[in-house]
């Protein structure tokens, strides 16, 4: 199957932009909780935000960036954590016209001068001062920028008050100025290699992404039993796919939280205390919370009443894939009772952790293991899978949640059609394809081909429409001996061990594959105190025999998934961590490929050395 597309479920709109949503719905339904924010409540509270409050938020500070001289086509960037005040300054700048530009707070001088000077823009709103020294650092060099505003200092408040005197009108004639074709943002990509590039994304490509996602998987983004559904926010706003999450929601009618620190330790008390209905996610989340939820279980002696559980709901989500998808008469009586045995002892626990209501989550930018997805789904939350790129809004395709294929990333979302090229690489064409990198037609030219956006990644389409993630072109690893291997999958059973972290498979130009593995410093520690051994940092015990052996074990179990000439032969342990800060991650935690082969070019010599 080369190509499979699925008609949009919902017209596009022929007029206006994404602000006009806040207006309509404000004016309909004043009374709908639109959002909940924590600012100023005790804490474990949320307080709620209606259509009517967020509507008027909106419009007083649209009004202060018109009294500031903000105008139709400025580009604004936003740099900060996810918070209540970045949704509150995109909707007030579409409400002007203008076109916010996020930038992720991690980033250096360098590259928050490059994406302030590429834009052109005219002000920067900062989280603290922290980040307004960064810009400062770089604004002599920026001449279009005239104003940094600062969250922490309250300027909000200011440019709120600034825009007493402004008539309301006058936002209402900026607004009805933007088309659906208008710039809605400018996002950069994360730059895994070269310098970044500049998205254009339209309001009409957010309205056809979140218009026909909300409709179309409306199991997942529908409370139930006539609650409202609500989702928690904690993936970067500079993100596309957090941005998509915060449009839907808002255009939905569904109640959204920000949550800012992403930390284990911070997010799920914030999930427990917020209650989703469902979850817009990554990958790192669910893998935490499985390895926790075990590593809890060892240190209080009930490891192997996990280890049973866990596989009772593998094999029962097994069994219900097999009978949604018409291959199977579905769970047996026995594995019924022993699921709900669990249900009551383990996997209620599992829901807890989570704030008890989530039954969906959609998990995306990396793979998700099978084996996690299906835990997941016998604990009662079904994890659909999606696959998008900044260029495409998000999604492009995402698993059917009454038909999930665990270990795809599903169908196309209605109105975009997925095509496999020659070479095995995805294009996607639809409505929610981006208009062009900023001022960089050679560049939109690579990526944009008759109405296709080509993009880098390898995959396989079934006779349904299921589309299967292989790898990156760009990725690919060709040995000395002429064998291409596509890193991801032996990446991503590696990586499925409760001990790794990350891993990275290296071999081009050499006589096989070889792989860096980096520990997860907390599953370590929990290793090393159910095997009773003294606890030591990671560089101290990376020679310990029986951390040798079990990786390699877990290499032998990796490389059942390849041929043996694709196989890993070697391996090498990492005392740390791939971090954003050393360069060696994008922001959305990708692993920078060139700069850790760099980085390691030592231990990668003596995988063939040895």
């Amino acid at each position: 199957m080369h190509e499979f597309g699925v008609p949009p479920l919902v017209e596009a709109p022929r007029t206006g932009g994404l602000a006009d949503s806040v207006y309509l719905v404000a004016e309909e339904d004043p009374h709908l909780v639109q959002l909940r924010r924590r600012e100023h409540a005790r804490d474990g509270e949320w307080l709620e935000v209606t259509a009517a409050v967020f509507r008027d938020e909106v419009l007083a500070l649209a009004k202060g960036l018109l009294a500031n001289g903000i105008r139709l086509g400025d580009r604004v960037a936003l740099m900060s954590r996810t918070r209540y005040e970045w949704t509150l300054f995109d909707y007030a700048l579409w409400s002007v016209g203008a076109v916010p530009v996020p930038v992720y707070p991690s980033s250096s001088p360098e590259q928050v001068r490059w994406i302030l000077a590429d834009t052109g823009a005219v002000a920067c709103v900062v989280e603290h001062e922290d980040h307004a020294m960064t810009v400062g650092a770089v604004c002599d060099s920026l001449p279009s920028l005239r104003r940094i505003w600062q969250l922490d200092s309250g300027c909000t408040t200011e440019l709120m008050g600034d825009g007493v005197a402004v008539a309301d009108e006058l936002v209402h004639r900026h607004r009805r100025s933007v088309t659906p074709g208008s710039a809605a943002t400018v996002i950069y990509t994360s730059g895994t290699t070269g310098r970044p590039k500049g998205c254009v994304l339209t309001h009409a490509n957010f309205a056809a992404e979140c218009d026909n996602l909300v409709t179309g998987w409306s199991e997942v983004f529908a409370g139930r039993g006539g609650e409202q559904a609500s989702t928690l926010l904690y993936l970067p706003l500079a993100h596309v796919y957090a941005r998509m999450v915060q449009v839907a929601s808002l255009r939905g009618g569904i109640a959204l939280g920000h949550q800012a620190e992403t930390s284990p330790e911070q997010l799920l008390p914030a999930l427990a205390s917020f209650r989703p209905t469902f979850l817009l996610a990554v990958p790192y989340i669910f893998e935490r919370i499985h390895r926790r939820a075990r590593q809890a279980a060892e240190e209080a002696g009930r490891g192997d009443l996990f280890a049973k559980a866990a596989d009772v709901a593998v094999r029962w989500a097994e069994a219900a894939e097999r009978r949604a998808l018409g291959e199977g008469a579905g769970p047996s009586a026995a594995l019924r009772l022993q699921h709900q045995l669990y249900d009551m002892t383990v996997y209620a626990r599992v829901r807890a952790v989570l704030g008890g209501r989530m039954r969906h989550a959609v998990c995306g930018g990396s793979a998700l293991s099978r084996e996690v997805a299906l835990f997941f789904a016998g604990a009662g939350i079904t994890v659909v899978e999606g696959y998008g790129l900044t260029e495409s809004t998000a999604a492009v395709t995402v698993n059917p949640p009454g038909r999930v294929r665990y270990g795809t990333v599903g169908r196309p979302v209605p109105g975009c059609t997925v095509r496999i090229a020659e070479d095995g690489e995805v294009w996607v064409r639809g409505g929610t394809v981006f208009a062009g990198y900023l001022d960089n037609p050679g560049a939109t030219a690579e990526v944009l081909r008759g109405g296709w956006l080509a993009t880098g990644d390898l995959g396989e389409l079934d006779d349904e429409g299921y589309l299967t993630i292989t790898g990156r072109k760009k990725d690919i690893i060709v040995t000395s001996g002429g064998k291409s291997i596509a890193p991801g999958v032996l990446e991503e059973r590696v990586r499925a061990h409760p001990l790794v972290s990350q891993c990275l498979v290296v071999g081009d130009d050499r006589p096989y594959a070889g792989a860096l593995v980096t520990l997860d410093p907390e599953a370590l520690a929990h290793w090393q105190r159910v095997r009773h051994k003294p606890q030591a940092e990671p560089r101290q015990v990376l020679r310990d025999p029986d951390l040798q052996e079990e990786i390699q074990r877990l290499l032998v179990t990796a490389n059942t998934a390849v041929s043996r000439a694709e196989s890993i032969r070697a391996f090498r342990i990492i005392p740390e961590e791939f971090t954003e800060e050393r360069g060696l991650v994008t922001p959305s935690l990708k692993l920078r490929r060139g700069a850790i082969v760099k980085a390691y070019a030592a231990d990668i010599e003596e995988l063939y050395t040895a």
